[in-house]
């Protein structure tokens, strides 16, 4: 895709309520670092009152994946799944907006030498991602230190659109956003020998997918990763990024390549992600986006597993 550009188009009143409150988050994140986080829990908990549709969702996976915890026990784990939600609202302006050095300083890199030495053999990566809360900053801290490349699907708000790809893209001057649809230019560039950020932890339905186990629930999984890395020739490098507890930033990890991936079949390679999927979740599920239908796609027969949307 090419660069966003600014278009006059923008300046139409129409727009100016979305350039004010942008304008107003603009100030808000230049506030310290620890200021931020305690105005995302405090976001995060607003958000716990007002957004009950989402709330039942989060409540709903929490419920199927987690059912050894005690009803107490999962609101706990659901209240502080709001506030690091909150605080991902600022995280993404910190990563659009915030000055590169005072950004770096708070990233925690292990493994890029995987990324290095798969770059220096000219091969290929998917860096195969999870949706985290700190998706956003993760991206950005890596795209600080590594040419990543990453899937993109447009916004509906044209200014809204500009400032985030704007705002993602300033990392990184030969990044590339693709499309999420656009299979050959996906394959074209990891021919090429680059690394693109790729997540395959949600359920886009039962037409590229197969129904295997995630926390012991039949999930629809894409296979979409194995089809990538035959094709593309490349390599999958399991990605993951942290908030830390102690307040000093993130800490990301690119762990070694799978091995014999693709494997015998899409189902065992499917099977295999999402092992690794649950894996990193359990070891911080308050990180985890919830809020997302991962169960909505149900194979022939089953029950729906959520309540319809009011």
């Amino acid at each position: 895709m090419d660069r966003p550009t600014f278009r006059r188009e923008f300046l139409h009143p129409r727009h100016w309520p979305l350039w004010l409150g942008l304008g107003v988050l603009w100030l808000v994140v230049q506030l310290p670092y620890p200021t931020l986080l305690g105005l995302g829990r405090a976001l995060g908990a607003v958000m716990y009152r007002v957004v009950g549709s989402r709330r039942a969702i989060a409540a709903r996976n929490l419920e199927l994946c987690f059912p050894a915890l005690s009803a107490a026990e999962r609101k706990r784990l659901l209240k502080e799944n709001f506030a690091s939600t909150g605080i991902a609202f600022f995280e993404m302006a910190m990563s659009w907006w915030w000055p590169k050095a005072r950004l770096a300083r708070l990233a925690h890199i292990e493994g890029i030498e995987h990324l290095k030495k798969a770059e220096a053999e000219g091969k290929g990566v998917i860096l195969m991602a999870m949706h985290f809360t700190t998706l956003e900053i993760g991206a950005a801290l890596l795209g600080q230190v590594q040419t990543i490349d990453g899937m993109y699907r447009e916004h509906d708000n044209p200014v809204f659109d500009f400032v985030q790809r704007t705002g993602r893209e300033r990392h990184n001057a030969d990044a590339t956003a693709i499309e999420r649809e656009d299979v050959r230019a996906m394959l074209k560039v990891l021919r090429a020998g680059r690394a693109i950020w790729y997540a395959p932890d949600q359920d886009y339905g039962i037409k590229q997918s197969l129904f295997v186990p995630l926390f012991g629930i039949q999930a629809a999984t894409v296979t979409a990763t194995t089809k990538f890395a035959r094709l593309g020739r490349a390599l999958v490098l399991p990605f993951t990024q942290s908030r830390l507890a102690d307040g000093s930033g993130y800490r990301l990890t690119i762990h070694p390549p799978l091995e014999d991936f693709p494997g015998e079949s899409e189902e065992a390679d499917c099977l295999r992600i999402n092992q690794w999927v649950e894996s990193e979740i359990r070891r911080q599920p308050e990180q985890y986006l919830w809020a997302h239908r991962r169960f909505k796609s149900r194979p022939e027969g089953e029950p729906k597993l959520y309540d319809k949307k009011k």
